[in-house]
């Protein structure tokens, strides 16, 4: 869930560390940081023996998950490269929606349409969203992930910049062995530590996986109903909204404010009717009072869309907004609807990593309020450019050009 689907994420084969320190530049992800962590890996992996202690984690389960595991450093090269913050839209999108994707998901439907069903009664969450959760994560089923989920969790609840997360990720999945909800061999996912089909992580596992088959063990690996449920149940209590979509692709009129394109200025239908918003392919917004946020992924380039609570929903299931566009946009081909109606900026080259930081930076130094650089883009840095681009007398839609960063540059 916090980490790339399969089709997008650094290969999961084994590979060595490159030595490199991390592209966020954290100073937990400095080579030399990461090499002294990984020489007290033995040494902070006993001091977590209390706190798994507390919840219940015999020592004998505890000695036999953990005796014998090794940091794997390889995951300090991918901590930094998540391609859901750092690729374009269309490119994250090409790869995710696809014609096969979608003729799958179609067949996976209609396999277990009583599981859906028995989902869709009970937690009242879209079957299409949660087919395409599914084949998002895990190109349904099979592309899982094969690293191991305690080696995974413990390197990084020891090593790297967000130890304090992981610890509890660590916990979380030594208590779901000891429970026996799913074995240790079916313990096995992405780098981050997140298993099973829709690639929960352990703490949202504990939170959220429901016994959906009556077996008496929450089982979101080898049970269909249970993972099935489970998601939805997951984007329930996210606070989705039943009967109502994720978002509808619109169109911007000439001269538009985008100062009002930020996740934080919800409106109405009805009111953005009133600042020129049209539903793209000329259709109509089936309930005026619904409230929604704008959200412009490519700037005055490309689709822009309207999107409404539960695509909230979903992004608490990951917090990238591509990430859940991607989601949203497969659940609606799947159920027959069509490919979006305006075209992606495709000629426009994508910043690196390296440059997203750099543009930050030199935003935060002409007096522009990014927060704390790290490569991604938020609210607060989108606002910045826009403030940017007004300031230099170009289109003030807060997307990132290179031709923008060269104005930087010269300033």
């Amino acid at each position: 869930m916090q980490t790339p689907p399969q089709d997008i994420a650094p290969s999961q084969a084994p590979r060595e560390w490159t030595g490199e320190d991390g592209g966020s530049g954290h100073p937990l992800m400095r080579a030399d940081a990461i090499r002294a962590a990984a020489a007290n890996f033995r040494n902070c992996l006993e001091k977590i023996w209390p706190l798994a202690q507390r919840r219940n984690v015999p020592r004998a389960v505890f000695d036999q998950l953990l005796a014998g595991v090794t940091p794997d450093l390889r995951i300090m090269d991918l901590l930094d490269s998540q391609p859901e913050f750092i690729k374009a839209p269309w490119e994250y999108l090409d790869i995710l929606v696809t014609d096969a994707r979608i003729a799958e998901g179609r067949a996976i439907l209609a396999k277990y349409r009583a599981a859906f069903d028995a989902m869709e009664k009970k937690y009242g969450v879209d079957r299409y969203i949660v087919a395409a959760i599914w084949g998002i994560e895990s190109n349904y089923g099979t592309r899982i992930g094969d690293r191991s989920v305690i080696r995974s969790t413990a390197t990084l609840a020891c090593i790297g910049r967000r130890q304090d997360y992981f610890r509890h990720e660590l916990l979380a999945a030594l208590e779901i062995v000891a429970r026996g909800d799913v074995r240790e061999q079916h313990l096995r996912g992405s780098w981050a530590g997140a298993f099973g089909p829709t690639q929960f992580m352990p703490t949202t596992y504990r939170r959220f996986a429901v016994d959906a088959d009556g077996d008496g063990r929450r089982d979101v690996v080898e049970s269909v109903p249970d993972l099935i449920a489970s998601t939805a149940n997951h984007l329930k209590r996210a606070g989705w909204i039943s009967g109502q979509t994720w978002g509808y692709e619109v169109v911007v009129p000439p001269g538009f404010n985008y100062q009002l394109a930020d996740r934080g200025r919800m409106k109405t239908i009805a009111e953005w009717e009133k600042v020129g918003i049209r539903r793209a392919g000329g259709k109509a917004f089936p309930r005026a009072t619904d409230r929604a946020f704008l959200l412009m992924p490519a700037g005055g380039q490309g689709p822009a869309f309207l999107m409404l609570q539960n695509f909230r929903a979903i992004m608490k299931y990951n917090p990238s907004e591509a990430y859940a566009l991607a989601i949203g946009h497969l659940a609606d081909r799947l159920r027959g609807g069509e490919p979006f109606v305006q075209a992606w900026p495709r000629h426009e080259r994508v910043l690196t990593r390296a440059e997203r930081l750099e543009l930050q930076k030199r935003l935060a130094r002409n007096g522009y309020d990014v927060g704390e650089p790290d490569g991604q883009f938020g609210p607060r840095t989108r606002n910045a450019l826009r403030q940017f681009q007004a300031a230099v007398g170009t289109m003030p839609d807060g997307f990132a050009t290179a031709s923008i960063l060269d104005r930087l540059r010269r300033r």
